[in-house]
């Protein structure tokens, strides 16, 4: 392969993203000593919860670091291989002050390196975004990220067939955790074998952990009143790790969800709100009409009282979360979305029933 001066690698699933700098690399050594030839940074970003120094380098001094490293592999010739590749994983993470050596680089790459800039879940600093486009940086990326789209990709490759319920079983259950597919569809032509068919008990052995599904699923199920699935989704939400952020959702943001959601719904009670556009004026024009038009009729449905009861629920529950009573989050959480999923059911009953004429 023909290296060019430089790589950005983009996708918000790790894993998928990961497929494709994993192929560029394999590429890009060709038949080289791979230990000799790829140098691999990683640039740090804010310690986690209960990090500290001691366990990650952070800040300006751990991105310096990361990047005199990766200058001093880019500005080095080869040695025992024909070129080097150096790759700079989270690269979303640098701020301006860390990139002006980088920038300079790519004014004048050396012609035996190649460059592989990962943003991961960040964004480039602009100076380095526009020297990349100056020095006409190749864009990868996954062919898909759905999940629907990625199985059906990975399916197509492995020469493995699925029936449409097996299709939508693993689909739902997988949720937005698209990165699981690779692994898993190889599982299953290990145990089935390229070129068969398989159906949902086939499938659901292999499935594992359900995965992790958007938020507004938790707010459209308790919309619809169906407590059932509104708890699927929050014990989801909890447990399974989101693909760009890496970690399932805490009670506290869930909270802050149904919070927002509600304190929309509120806005909307004043009858003079009659449409979906005043909806969105009233919301400050920062929101499109779909989601207006749905968060009025729910204002419709519940009306003040409603409401009302709504912001009850969640302030009991907020202090609950805050050590008001020895509950476990969890649980606070489920009596929560109970309660409002059972508060909109009767209302969407009340809704539906027909007024008795005069």
């Amino acid at each position: 392969m023909t290296a060019e001066a430089a790589y950005v690698v983009r996708g918000e699933n790790p894993i998928l993203r990961g497929e494709v700098v994993e192929q560029l690399l394999v590429e890009l050594v060709g038949d080289d000593d791979r230990m000799l030839t790829v140098e691999e940074l990683v640039v740090p970003g804010k310690a986690a919860a209960g990090e500290g120094s001691d366990d990650a380098p952070t800040g300006a001094e751990g991105r310096a670091a990361v990047m005199a490293a990766a200058l001093n592999a880019a500005h080095s010739p080869p040695f025992m291989t024909s070129r080097r590749v150096v790759v700079i994983q989270e690269a979303g993470n640098l701020a301006r002050d860390d990139v002006g050596g980088i920038v300079e680089y790519l004014g004048d790459p050396l012609p035996t390196t190649a460059l592989v800039v990962v943003p991961g879940a960040g964004r480039l600093p602009k100076d380095l975004a526009d020297a990349l486009k100056r020095a006409k940086a190749v864009e990868l990326g996954p062919a898909a990220e759905r999940t629907g789209d990625v199985l059906e990709q990975h399916l197509r490759d492995a020469e493995l067939k699925l029936r449409p319920e097996a299709v939508k079983t693993m689909s739902t259950h997988l949720g937005e955790d698209a990165g699981r597919i690779p692994a898993l569809v190889d599982l299953l032509v290990s145990s089935f074998g390229p070129g068969a068919t398989l159906d949902v008990a086939d499938v659901e052995p292999y499935l594992g952990d359900a995965g992790a599904v958007p938020s507004y699923v938790l707010t459209n199920t308790i919309e619809a009143g169906d407590a059932p699935a509104a708890l699927d989704t929050l014990h989801r939400l909890l447990a399974a790790a989101d693909p760009r952020q890496q970690r399932p959702m805490h009670p506290l943001q869930v909270m802050g969800l149904l919070h927002g959601y509600y304190r929309r719904i509120a806005r909307l009670t004043d009858p003079e709100i009659r449409s979906a556009r005043d909806a969105v004026d009233a919301l400050g024009g920062r929101i499109k009409e779909y989601p207006a038009r749905k968060a009025l009729e729910q204002a419709r449905a519940l009306g003040s009282d409603g409401v009302r009861q709504a912001f009850d629920h969640l302030s009991t529950a907020d202090l609950d979360l805050k050590g008001a009573r020895a509950i476990p989050e969890e649980a606070v959480l489920e009596v929560l979305v109970a309660r409002l999923a059972s508060l909109s059911a009767r209302a969407n009953r009340g809704r539906a029933r027909p007024r008795a004429r005069r």
